[in-house]
């Protein structure tokens, strides 16, 4: 398959990167700063909203990986979906987003989010407030065939490689071992695989440690 990795220089999206890499799919990275961090082999220096259909045309999917974390720049979370969404609108180039936990609910009547808990740390509370803002917006787009996929609540950098993964819903999920962890490697397994088997279309999913 033929992906694009948009804010490619992010710890996660370079785990993406390698995990497709891995797997024999061409990737092509776009990124803002001048150098290339990534493995990709093509890397092109664009802003995301300097992005343009041309860019993004003939690709079977579009990762972005963008994430923002000043008050200043909270908003760009939204921005920059739409902005995506609106150069794929139409098409079928599938666009899969890195998501956060925190917007994930905690009841089955989806009325309560994991940030509007009260256990939930106050320092990432405006985060994961403007990329719960940012799904909600997508979910409006019916349009493009877009994917959310939410970590767990303790989204580790450098945690190990174990390639098994928990599948789960919008609802906060804890494993066997009663905890809500995934590594950045493991996180880009489930990732790759969905953009293989693309069978969350229009789906928020996430996805927590075997």
């Amino acid at each position: 398959m033929k992906i694009a990795v948009v804010a490619a220089n992010g710890r996660v999206a370079k785990k993406v990167i390698a995990e497709a890499l891995d797997r024999g799919h061409e990737v092509v990275a776009f990124g803002r700063h001048a150098e290339d961090d990534t493995q990709a082999k093509e890397y092109i220096k664009k802003d995301i909203l300097n992005l343009t259909k041309e860019d993004l045309a003939g690709f079977d999917a579009v990762v972005d990986a963008f994430g923002a974390w000043t008050p200043e720049t909270l908003p760009l979370h939204s921005t920059t979906t739409q902005h995506l969404a609106d150069i794929l609108s139409g098409t079928d180039t599938r666009l899969l987003i890195v998501g956060g936990a925190g917007s994930l609910y905690v009841d089955p009547e989806h009325k309560v989010q994991l940030f509007d808990t009260p256990d939930f740390p106050e320092a990432f509370k405006p985060l994961a407030t403007a990329m719960g803002k940012a799904l909600a917006e997508l979910r409006q787009r019916q349009d493009v065939k877009w994917t959310y996929i939410s970590p767990a609540a303790d989204f580790q950098a450098d945690g190990e490689r174990t390639s098994k993964y928990l599948l789960a819903s919008e609802m906060f999920t804890l494993n066997s071992k009663n905890e809500s962890i995934i590594s950045y490697a493991d996180y880009a397994i489930a990732m790759v695989d969905e953009i293989e088997q693309g069978k969350h279309i229009q789906q928020r999913i996430s996805v927590v440690r075997a």
